[in-house]
């Protein structure tokens, strides 16, 4: 996974300001993976996606990403970095179909992607965007030898399915272990690479952006060549501007 230039960043951002994150992420895949299709990186796995992002991410701004969190006990706000190197895994092959037997339930299933989390958008409630995704995804379901359909299938069984595809695609759900420095309280978050990864790339745009606007102003040069210096030269010509 290579870093993208600042043009390319900007670019990447402009056609992915007021979209969905879902799309905002194969924005940057695709500006990243400029061989693959759309529709290619969209039939990723997530886990396949975020572990692409997470590479991407690194590519740009290094391993180390630092966030915030709330202590869930005692409100206390903390500060912590996490590697991308550590969290990033192999990820499932691509076009696998996988099997759940249980007593008599036999059922095929693939793992969601992007154009699934498209589709449950727009959802009115968890529990049916949970049932719209198990009807994507399960391929097959018979039970006692007879063929059914996947609305078959009871609230337990697609809990144990959901079970089941966390563990086939464990990138797809990143959870951090934190502690509070204050009240020792230990829980867990949830690190989400696209929405994450999408904040810096917004803040790192509008940056450049700023970095434009000031020299063109100052010395009459053009985005494109502004944009072509390295970062080390537009920050010595910022430095003699301001």
């Amino acid at each position: 996974m290579r870093a993208l230039s600042a043009s390319e960043i900007i670019g990447a951002w402009e056609r992915g300001i007021g979209r969905h994150p879902v799309d905002q992420a194969l924005v940057l895949l695709s500006a990243a993976c400029p061989s693959l299709a759309p529709e290619q990186l969209a039939a990723f796995t997530i886990g396949h996606r975020d572990a692409c992002l997470l590479r991407l991410r690194e590519a740009i701004f290094g391993p180390g990403a630092s966030s915030t969190a709330r202590c869930p006990h005692c409100s206390e706000a903390l500060e912590f970095t996490v590697r991308t190197t550590d969290l990033v895994a192999d990820p499932p092959d691509r076009g696998v179909r996988y099997e759940l037997v249980e007593g008599g339930l036999a059922l095929k299933f693939r793992l969601p992607d992007s154009t699934d989390l498209r589709a449950i958008v727009a959802c009115p409630n968890v529990v049916a965007a949970r049932r719209l995704l198990r009807d994507r995804c399960v391929l097959e379901v018979s039970r006692d030898g007879t063929e059914n359909a996947s609305d078959a299938l009871s609230e337990q069984e697609t809990a144990q399915l959901a079970s089941l595809v966390a563990q086939c695609d464990p990138l797809a759900d990143i959870t951090l272990d934190l502690t509070c420095a204050v009240c020792g309280q230990g829980w867990r978050v949830a690190f989400d690479i696209a929405s994450f990864l999408w904040h810096e790339i917004n803040a790192l745009a509008k940056r450049l952006l700023g970095e434009v606007h000031t020299l063109a102003r100052f010395y009459g040069w053009s985005e494109t060549d502004i944009l072509a210096l390295s970062p080390a030269r537009r920050n010595y010509y910022l430095e003699q501007a301001s």
